[in-house]
Formats: C-alpha cells, sequence, structure tokens
C-alpha cells in the first residue's frame, strides 16, 4: 500500500485568514488533494521530482519553483517516485471575489482552471516570502500577510486575463488622512483593512494608490517610519531596547534590529554606541 506522510511545518495564527501557508514533506506514494472550499497553491521545493498526475494521464518532473493551482470544488494529487518539500498556499475564494471586484474586473474568481507546472517568478516570490515571515512565527504582522494574499489573488486573476481598469490616485485628503493615522498608531497592529477605511478606499486600491504617491509600498512606508521612530527614543536613551521595540510595533528587539539594519545599516546597539560619549 502507498503511504503518504506530511509534517506540518509552519501554521498560521488563524486558521480563518483569507491566505494560509503550510509546508509540507510529502513521502513517495500517492499524494491525494481531496477537494476543498478554497484555492490552493502548491510551489514546488525540491530537486527533480518524477510524478504520475492521474487527472492527465502523464508524468511530469517538478523542479524547484514549479506550481500547480488546484481551484476550489477541484481535486489534485500525483504518484511521486520520490520524497519532496512543498509550499502550499490556500486562499479564500472571498479574498479572489473581492479583489476582482475591487480592480474592476469583469469575471469572476470561478474562471481558474486547474494548472501544472506553471512558471511564474512573482507567485515564486510571494509564497517564499510568505514561507520566511511565517517561519519567524510572523513578525511582520497582518498587513504583511494581508497584503502578500492580495497579491496573489491579483496574480492569479490576471492569469485568465481579466480586464482590470487602471485605478487613478489618492486625493490630497486621503492621503493625508492615511499618513496621520500611521503615525498616531505605530505601535498597534495595522492591517490593510484598517488603513483602507481610514483612507475610504477598498484596499485593492489603496495599495496602488499609496506606491504610486509615495514612492514606496504601504507595508513598506509603515516599517520606515517604525524605525524612524526607534531611532529617536534610542537616542534618548531613557527606555531598554525591547521597550523601543515594544513603543514602536515591532514584535521583538531581535525584529526591530533587523529593520533598522536593512534601513539605516545600523542595530539598536551600533546607534547606541555611537551615542556614547567617548
Amino acid at each position: 500500500m502507498n503511504r503518504e506522510s506530511m509534517r506540518l511545518q509552519f501554521a498560521p495564527a488563524r486558521s480563518t485568514s483569507d491566505v494560509v501557508m503550510v509546508s509540507r514533506h510529502v513521502e513517495a506514494g500517492v499524494h491525494r488533494l481531496p477537494r476543498a472550499l478554497r484555492h490552493r497553491i502548491m510551489v514546488h521545493a525540491s530537486a527533480a521530482t518524477r510524478s504520475y498526475c492521474n487527472q492527465v494521464g502523464r508524468y511530469f518532473v517538478r523542479r524547484a519553483g514549479d506550481i500547480d493551482l488546484v481551484p476550489a470544488g477541484e481535486e489534485g494529487g500525483c504518484e511521486a517516485e520520490t520524497p519532496f518539500e512543498t509550499m502550499e498556499i490556500v486562499l479564500q475564494p472571498a479574498l479572489m471575489e473581492r479583489v476582482a471586484a475591487e480592480l474592476g474586473g469583469r469575471a469572476r474568481a470561478s474562471r481558474l482552471d486547474t494548472r501544472h507546472l506553471l512558471r511564474d517568478q512573482q507567485i515564486e516570490h510571494l509564497a517564499r516570502a510568505l514561507q520566511s515571515d511565517l517561519a519567524a512565527n510572523a513578525p511582520s504582522g497582518p498587513l504583511f500577510t494581508e497584503s502578500i494574499g492580495a497579491a496573489l489573488a491579483v496574480r492569479l486573476l490576471g492569469l485568465d486575463g481579466l480586464d482590470m481598469v487602471r485605478v487613478n490616485r489618492l486625493s490630497d485628503a486621503q492621503l493625508k488622512r492615511v499618513l496621520e493615522h500611521i503615525e498616531t498608531a505605530l505601535h498597534e497592529p495595522l492591517s490593510i483593512d484598517r488603513l483602507s477605511r481610514v483612507a475610504g478606499a477598498s484596499s485593492s486600491h489603496l495599495r496602488t494608490w499609496f506606491k504610486a504617491a509615495m514612492g514606496v509600498t504601504l507595508h513598506r512606508y509603515v516599517l520606515r517610519r517604525r524605525v524612524e521612530r526607534a531611532c529617536v527614543l534610542l537616542r534618548r536613551g531613557e527606555l531598554s531596547t525591547s521597550e523601543v521595540a515594544a513603543l514602536t510595533g515591532f514584535a521583538h528587539q531581535s525584529h526591530l534590529a533587523h529593520w533598522m539594519r536593512r534601513e539605516i545599516g545600523q542595530t539598536p546597539r551600533d546607534l547606541r554606541r555611537a551615542q556614547s560619549p567617548r
């Protein structure tokens, strides 16, 4: 009898999220994906793996980065000759429908078709970004995860040639509201839904319009402002690094150090040493 073995490595904080990732180890043999209510994206994460697909009646050789798309309501799976690793991303159909509606798409997400051995660098990049964040216990917060999920939805909808309306821009008043809200809530978890309500725009439009207006993504802007606020507090020397991290919305001081190094090339320790009298 063929046996299937899967090992859950990373799990989401909330099973009700629009986007969920699980990294799986699958043993050689039959790997079945029963019908599900959500769309599944499988990104192959191993060396070349030969497998047989009963659905199309042929052998495939999957290589790292190859993508299989299994839409909601469809079955999937294969019979693998060797063990392999895969990144499985699960998306709620409601997310796909919402993004399609927000971007003005005429077609519905139900048009998604089963795909085998799809090569798409953007999907692979988004999957690895999500995997890295979940491996670190999701320190980037819900804004990052929601942004990745929406970007994946946009990309999948684009695979079917959705005609999307070009967006315009944020008004000066909308941009001002968003920027002021970010400044007053840097210490709190910030989600795209929350900022969309502040702006009075859909989440998909806000992402696109904000980047056009500010030159960086919404997620990166929030991180930069958190780093800048942290630097001010660190220079004052009145709080510990962990206290500064908490007051500026970072998960912990290592998370703060990581983004300080990325943004300014210095860690909290470097900054404090530079402030110390010689």
